[in-house]
């Protein structure tokens, strides 16, 4: 009897999911009825005007509400994003490693944080694949996910200070200390303004109230780290750009291809990561400015292989 409710519940609420604006049109009563025939609350049926709102997600499950009515309108993939946090957890022993072995702390700690706070993004992301409805899943994954470059980009920002000292200062525009304290500062301006944002969003949805002042602050924190990024592009590709030149002067006056510092090879190896690094992580900043802006019923909030793509990959 128990399996033959369930069924013919499932099956009554799949009917009304798809002929919801027509029943709408009959006596307010009717969501109501509804409710009590489903045996769940009137707020957590669907509607085509009807949107779950935080403090009610959390009630819901999967056999209760549509999918739809979650905050992302889709279940999150399991084995997709286990494989992301794997990979970003043993990106970290390696760097923990890199650090017991080379004490380079001002690159290896912000890579550390970096890929533990992403753990613990994509811990939430499982969350969510397991119950999409999970408020916990989503605000964990939304702060962490959102704050986790800004420590990337600062080892990257050190690391350019260091290529500078290597190749010669005269060819930058700035000197390399100054590198930590002008970009630095960004990044915790940034970090601070996304953080807030994060829990600005988290209160509001534990009190059911308004997130968008809590939402548009991190998108400001993305959009600060976005120009922050732009600046650091344009002094790395000044730097690349007069030392090229200043190469090829000294080749012209020597008759001879000057020395490179360190070995070609080692060059192109650390080059082509740190070029593809930047790209990334930039393009990356980019997508989650336009998907936060979209609001959480924009259509980008609710594409998972977008996400995947441009977030985790």
């Amino acid at each position: 009897m128990q399996q033959q409710q369930t069924s013919s519940n499932k099956q009554f609420r799949h009917i009304y999911s798809t002929f919801t604006p027509l029943l709408e049109k009959y006596h307010p009563s009717t969501r109501s009825s509804l409710g009590w025939r489903l045996n769940v609350p009137i707020d957590y049926l669907p509607s085509s005007h009807h949107h779950l709102t935080f403090s009610t997600m959390d009630k819901c499950t999967l056999e209760t509400c549509p999918i739809t009515e979650s905050i992302y309108q889709y279940k999150p993939s399991l084995a997709g994003n286990a494989a992301l946090l794997a990979i970003f957890a043993a990106s970290g022993i390696v760097h923990c490693l890199q650090y017991f072995f080379f004490r380079n702390g001002s690159y290896s700690i912000p890579m550390i944080l970096g890929c533990l706070t992403e753990v613990i993004g994509y811990v939430g992301r499982v969350l969510l694949a397991d119950d999409p409805f999970s408020q916990n899943g989503f605000l964990i994954q939304i702060c962490c996910l959102t704050l986790a470059p800004a420590f990337f980009s600062a080892s990257i920002y050190f690391c350019l200070a260091d290529i500078v000292r290597l190749f010669g200062e005269e060819a930058s525009w700035i000197k390399p200390q100054h590198y930590a304290w002008i970009f630095i500062p960004c990044d915790l301006v940034s970090l601070i303004l996304q953080g807030t944002g994060g829990g600005l969003a988290s209160v509001a949805a534990d009190k059911g109230t308004d997130q968008a002042p809590g939402t548009n602050t991190m998108i400001a924190g993305l959009a600060f780290q976005v120009i922050t990024l732009v600046v650091f592009i344009f002094l790395t590709l000044g730097f690349i750009v007069r030392t090229m030149q200043s190469r090829a002067l000294q080749e012209k006056e020597m008759g001879a291809r000057p020395k490179l510092p360190i070995r070609r090879d080692r060059l192109v190896t650390f080059a082509v990561p740190f070029t593809v690094a930047i790209v990334t992580i930039f393009t990356r900043c980019v997508y989650r400015v336009a998907e936060l802006s979209g609001g959480w019923d924009g259509d980008l909030i609710h594409e998972e292989v977008t996400f995947v793509i441009l977030e985790g990959v």
